[in-house]
């Protein structure tokens, strides 16, 4: 059975075609009747990976082709969830890399080649999209093993087999020159070059639990690879728990993979990758073991949080109008039920009830939490975003990013300018048909509040990824928002009259006919300080008109920030305030004597 087994993950940067590859690989397979409707990117199963087109979650499936049965791990392709990536990389014995024809190796690309080439896989490099425009095959492969150099690959995971696809056509071929029209040559080379499980049957069963999942009905679900030995329903195991505790358990249902459907089996063998059910208290990294043996296997060690922000209650005027759960009780509870699948994410209690201190790889990835959880009908407040620093040899260290900017010439000059005040270091250019590559290292918090200006300075032409690089030396005090902002002084609603005279302020955030509250952030001071205006004042009225000037006022588009432009906008000694329907910005302390006391004792 091992021997008919190819366990793979598929790993990429965000974009480059991961799910569409697996959409097209299930089709070809025959799992889906002629007649069955199919919606794209079958994998991406949640909303927002549907909305946003990214993968957040890895996913199993199994796929059967001939006698052989490919169980596929599509992962995210975005470094804020390599979490998910370090641990589904301990159950595959190789990875696609999956890179653009045009755009070739990203930075996250990186990151997760990284962690498969120090496991030892041998990967098989799929060059897709050559059918697009501009696509350069043969120097991306050049690109590619120049990666391989830097992340020091052994000589035999240097001689990579390589594979062009179309996975929109569902097209694969070894040779661009010739090309297929179906994915047959990428089914034989994983069949080929990939290696069956080494795994023994016969000795004591021992599975490593990689992933965790929650069903209403089963309670935890627990996904892994069976390292040795069988398992079968029904089976009393042990389970043994990182600090050596050993507990036992029934397994109430042992569950398989056929496509895209999870499906119950009586009986598994070692190299498959499998659910168990019927363990409420096991977690990630354990052991599933031999009742009798039970002996745990080593586990993967995932990297830390690097950015942290603090949820708080919501204490908005506004508070409760909007969400269901307002509480800190239920903040409490939904973060500590994340805390049971998200491994990446780290929860802290504070001095105060009412806040709570999450950690984080990033800023998408507490966004996606903060967004999944408002759309459940959460209230909160959260701040904003700081680095963790660690102490290093008695020297304070702080995460460093690699960033990648894709930039047309001409706003070249600017971009270097800008990144030069965040304390980046620029290490490469490369030129790339009127657009040049720059490549820096800079400091976690360089980034933070820079891609909403890098657009406006690049008239939205520029492209820029980053990746976690490393801990280094504190670089020293970056400069914040240069401007202030305007806030409401009353409670109210907004009224187009006021807001008329108030745009040549600055920038407004909100329209007319929006309720506000004292203290609430309603614009963008064209100065540095902040201004406190009366977004809510009417015109007195008088019999006397004068002709045409009541219909003149014309209000500019406010500009609406996303949840992820609210976090990176706010200064520290403001808040946003995120309800299912709305996302406000305020001040910490919305009464005006209140954030001068504050101010005094900051200065």
């Amino acid at each position: 059975m091992p021997q008919n087994i190819r366990n793979i993950a598929i790993i990429a940067h965000v974009d480059h075609g991961k799910t569409t590859l697996v959409d097209a690989m299930l089709r070809q397979s025959g799992i889906f009747r002629d007649n069955q409707t199919i919606t794209e990117r079958i994998m991406d199963s949640n909303d927002l990976e549907k909305e946003r087109g990214i993968t957040i979650l890895s996913k199993n499936l199994s796929i059967s082709h001939g006698d052989l049965k490919i169980n596929v791990v599509d992962t995210p392709g975005h470094a804020d969830f390599g979490g998910e990536v370090e641990r589904v990389l301990k159950m595959v014995d190789s990875v696609l890399l999956l890179v653009d024809a045009f755009d070739g190796p990203m930075p996250q690309t990186r990151f997760v080649l990284k962690k498969s080439l120090d496991l030892g896989h041998q990967p098989i490099v799929v060059i897709n999209k050559i059918d697009r425009p501009g696509a350069r095959p043969e120097q991306v492969v050049d690109m590619v093993f120049d990666l391989f150099c830097e992340l020091n690959a052994d000589e035999q995971q240097l001689d990579f087999p390589i594979v062009y696809t179309n996975a929109k056509a569902g097209h694969a071929t070894l040779d661009p020159k010739a090309p297929k029209d179906n994915l047959e040559d990428l089914f034989q080379l994983i069949g080929n070059e990939v290696s069956p499980p080494k795994v023994d049957p016969e000795a004591p069963f021992q599975m490593l639990v990689t992933s965790i999942a929650y069903n209403d009905y089963l309670g935890r679900i627990a996904t892994g690879k069976i390292s040795n030995g069988r398992v079968s329903a029904g089976q009393t195991i042990a389970v043994v728990k990182k600090d050596g505790q050993v507990t036992k358990g029934r397994i109430s249902k042992l569950i398989g993979f056929d496509g895209l459907q999870q499906i119950e089996i009586q009986e598994a063998v070692a190299g498959d990758i499998i659910c168990i059910a019927g363990f409420e208290d096991v977690g990630i990294s354990e052991t599933f073991a031999d009742a009798e043996h039970p002996v745990a296997l080593p586990y993967v060690a995932i990297d830390e949080p690097t950015l942290s922000m603090n949820f708080m209650v919501n204490s908005s005027p506004f508070a409760g109008q909007e969400g269901k759960y307002v509480t800190s009780r239920v903040i409490r509870e939904r973060l500590q039920k994340e805390l049971r699948t998200n491994v990446s994410l780290r929860v802290e209690d504070t001095d105060n009830t009412d806040t709570f201190k999450v950690s984080g790889r990033g800023e998408l990835h507490l966004s996606i939490l903060i967004e999944n959880m408002r759309r459940e009908g959460f209230e909160l407040a959260v701040s904003k975003p700081e680095v963790i620093l660690r102490d290093i040899d008695g020297v304070s260290c702080e995460p460093m990013e690699f960033l990648t900017i894709d930039v047309p010439e001409e706003h070249q000059g600017t971009v270097i300018e800008k990144l030069g005040t965040r304390k980046a270091e620029m290490v490469a250019m490369h030129p790339m048909d009127g657009i040049n590559r720059l490549e820096f290292i800079i400091p976690a918090r360089g980034l933070i509040g820079f891609r909403t200006e890098f657009l406006t300075d690049t008239r939205g032409t520029g492209v820029m990824n980053h990746t976690f690089h490393e801990y280094g030396p504190f670089k020293g005090a970056i400069p914040g928002r240069k401007n202030g902002v305007l806030l409401a002084l009353e409670s109210g609603e907004t009224v187009a009259y006021s807001l008329f005279s108030l745009q040549e302020r600055g920038i407004l955030f909100v329209n007319a006919g929006v309720k506000v509250y004292e203290g609430m952030i309603i614009g963008e001071n064209a100065k540095q300080n902040d201004l406190v205006v009366n977004a809510c004042k009417g015109k007195k009225l008088t019999n006397v008109r004068a002709s045409g000037s009541d219909e003149a006022i014309r209000i500019t588009t406010p500009r609406t920030l996303s949840l992820e432009q609210a976090l990176e906008y706010i200064d520290e000694d403001e808040l946003v305030e995120i309800t299912p329907t709305s996302i406000r910005l305020r001040k910490k302390y919305l009464d005006a004597n209140e954030r001068k006391r504050y101010e005094k004792t900051r200065g």
